[in-house]
């Protein structure tokens, strides 16, 4: 049995053949999509977060959204730059849109990817200080954020406050949602912050591209990782058991209009390129008839490794078109892989 969750990276292209014009019908959908994928049985709706783009910027208000829409299905990102936040601020937003979902909230954070634009982080008020990098100060931010929403009481009270301190001594983030801090996850790209990751108790994300860091395919790879990620974890000597997801372009061939989209799309091969000066993998997509696709699925080992898959749509085609691709996956495939 695996969870099944879409990622939408919220594109809008003010195009005649763009069915999200504008971030307005970007928002709008993505809450729809939602409420429509729960629906149909999914387990899970995630977006990405790119800033200077024409892209989902701002993920808490969206989320807090789809919470109040819905009633079952996990709502989270696939990730926030934790570059660009301010983690005790992002605290008090993630506690907030988890209270209103009822405890849904499946937040992925991370480095983040490449940009739009030349270190854009510095425009948003943030900066490395002298010795670190912005993946340190990123993986920093990610530590205060793990703290505060698990509770730490660091700043002190005033001695004539508004209102009453309900505790004595140190005052720490409010609102708080417990049962949050589990349900954070660190988006990986290479096998050592997988492990950093476990040892900071969060779950992993992988996405369709990493660290090229062997000779094998991509799939391989990731299973690596996955593993590396585990006996991390078991060596931390955390009590629960951590969650792990692969993110997948993954297309049903069902009906004339998924072969036109998508039948085409035939490149069985993984491709190597580079990102911010490093080689990086990235997976190959599947789009086939079903028969087909159950047995090339079944030979991807990470996606046997993993506990939840998350399907990437293609935003653009609008909600009824990406909640067939969504009900395709779960009515066609899932079943035959075991995964229902």
């Amino acid at each position: 049995m695996k969870n099944i969750g879409f990622l939408s990276f919220g594109h809008w292209t003010d195009h005649p053949d763009s069915g999200t014009r504008s971030a307005s019908d970007v928002l709008h959908q993505s809450i729809d999509l939602a409420v429509a994928a729960e629906e149909i049985g999914a387990d899970g709706a995630y977006f990405r977060v790119h800033h200077y783009a024409q892209q989902l910027g701002s993920p808490f208000p969206l989320l807090a959204a789809i919470g109040a829409k819905t009633s079952t299905i996990e709502i989270g990102t696939g990730v926030i730059d934790m570059r660009y936040e301010n983690p005790l601020y992002m605290a008090e937003d993630a506690a907030a849109a988890d209270l209103i979902s009822d405890g849904r909230l499946q937040l992925g954070v991370s480095r983040g990817s490449p940009e739009q634009v030349v270190d854009g982080w510095k425009h948003f008020g943030y900066a490395a200080p002298e010795g670190m990098t912005m993946a340190d100060v990123a993986r920093q931010n990610t530590e205060v954020f793990l703290q505060v929403i698990d509770g730490a009481r660091f700043a002190e009270p005033n001695p004539r406050p508004m209102f009453p301190n309900p505790h004595g001594g140190p005052l720490g983030i409010q609102p708080q949602s417990p049962g949050l801090r589990e349900r954070i996850w660190w988006g990986a790209g290479s096998n050592a912050t997988a492990e950093w990751a476990a040892r900071a108790g969060m779950n992993l994300m992988s996405s369709t591209l990493k660290d090229h860091e062997s000779d094998e395919p991509f799939h391989v790879q990731q299973r690596r990782q996955i593993e590396l990620f585990r006996d991390a974890w078991k060596e931390a000597g955390h009590e629960r058991t951590p969650r792990v997801s692969v993110s997948r372009s993954i297309f049903a061939l069902t009906t004339p209009e998924d072969h036109r989209y998508f039948g085409l799309n035939r490149e069985k091969n993984d491709q190597v390129g580079y990102i911010d000066s490093g080689q990086a993998i990235f997976g190959r997509s599947y789009a086939a008839e079903p028969e087909t696709l159950i047995a090339e699925l079944a030979e991807d080992e990470a996606i046997a490794a993993a506990d939840t898959v998350l399907l990437t749509v293609p935003n653009q085609l609008g909600v009824a078109y990406n909640t067939h691709v969504i009900e395709s996956i779960i009515r066609d495939v899932a079943p035959a892989l075991g995964w229902r």
